[in-house]
């Protein structure tokens, strides 16, 4: 599992700049729209200290980090539902993402172009989110015609998927014609199984990134992230600050050193790419386990919640099948002890059946038959 998220945007707000900063993918960055056409993916690995802590208590030859995937869709405008700009052409790849990142221009340069000739955060989202409804609105219709034919399934699963969703699908178009988005209805978990297949742009979590100037990074928000900031608490939805300009510069230097530097000159304590996964992390409810030994130490990403097997399953489906139990301790026990021998002496490894619930943090070893 890795986390999988979607930069999307206004032609212009700076989208293809932070991608490029941060994921040193060579997205082309213009001042003009459209200059992102087929999306530009970059895998960019997770910093964790954690690992590094777990590799200096048990030397490992491999330190494999868990990964994000960024994908830089092209910039959208008022109309793309109906073909103007690039049209829908972009809407078959962020339907596969996990997350969208709404990247927002909250900074004023007349040297930089913006599509409708004005800086109006509120108005650029609105623009982004209405196009987005009618997305899924031309989806959920399509669905809709399909009914009679679904309903007439000799397939009983099919079938009572299709019973189950006929008035959810009704209650999806309502909202979507008003040009909101599908998760203001707060579907339940049944409900969301029926229409999964759909797979619903305005059902996906969002992030605004609020790409300011040097200045407002580290000063007090300006009048344009307070908007936004506004605007996203009314909708549950989280909000960080990134300077494009400033990634970009961070993105040239070669060492860790070098960039731990720069940002302590600059005022700032953590990049933009980090705030970003941290984000993306919290608002998909990620967390990270480890395993570790002579070979290599890996860090797998799983969803808050997810019991042994299913954390099992996600390093191979046949550790889940043949999950016996997992040997458990808390990484932290690690750097207080030392090595992993002296944690068995304190007694902090345990052994966890079916039922276990994984922590942040785990170090896990499993044990499985088939």
């Amino acid at each position: 599992m890795s986390l999988n998220c979607g930069i999307v945007g206004l032609p212009n707000v700076g989208k293809s700049t932070i991608f490029k900063a941060i994921t040193a993918a060579p997205a082309e960055v213009a001042n003009y729209p459209f200059c992102t056409i087929e999306p530009n993916v970059g895998i960019v690995t997770i910093k964790d200290p954690r690992m590094q802590k777990i590799n200096k208590c048990m030397p490992s030859e491999k330190i494999l980090p868990a990964i994000t995937e960024f994908v830089d869709i092209a910039g959208l405008v008022k109309g793309a539902s109906k073909g103007e700009g690039l049209g829908n052409q972009f809407l078959g790849h962020i339907r596969q993402v996990n997350a969208i990142i709404h990247v927002v221009r909250c900074f004023i340069n007349d040297d930089i172009i913006h599509v409708s000739n004005k800086i109006d955060p509120i108005n650029d989202i609105e623009v982004i989110n209405y196009e987005l409804a009618l997305a899924d609105l031309e989806t959920v219709q399509k669905r809709i015609a399909n009914m009679s034919k679904l309903l007439k399934s000799q397939d009983k699963e099919v079938l009572k998927r299709a019973k189950i969703s006929i008035p959810i699908l009704d209650q999806l178009k309502a909202v979507l014609e008003e040009g909101k988005g599908a998760r203001v209805l707060n579907l339940g978990k049944e409900e969301l199984e029926a229409i999964e297949d759909l797979h619903l742009i305005t059902l996906k979590p969002v992030l605004y990134a609020c790409n300011v100037d040097e200045e407002a990074l580290t000063a007090a928000d300006n009048d344009l992230v307070k908007v936004v900031k506004e605007f996203a608490s009314k909708e549950g939805n989280q909000v960080i600050k990134i300077c494009g300009k400033l990634e970009s510069e961070i993105a040239l230097l070669e060492t860790e050193e070098e960039k731990i530097e720069f940002m302590k000159e600059v005022g700032i304590e953590e990049s933009g790419l980090d705030q970003l996964i941290h984000a993306a992390y919290k608002l998909l409810g990620l967390r990270t386990y480890f395993t570790a030994g002579p070979k290599e130490i890996r860090a797998w990403t799983f969803h808050e919640g997810d019991k042994a097997p299913q954390a099992a399953g996600i390093i191979h489906t046949d550790f889940e099948k043949g999950f016996i139990r997992a040997e458990v301790y808390a990484c932290e026990d690690l750097f207080i002890h030392g090595t992993e021998a002296k944690v068995k002496e304190a007694g902090k490894l345990r052994s966890e059946g079916r039922e276990y619930v994984v922590r942040d943090g785990d170090v896990m070893f499993f044990k499985f038959n088939v």
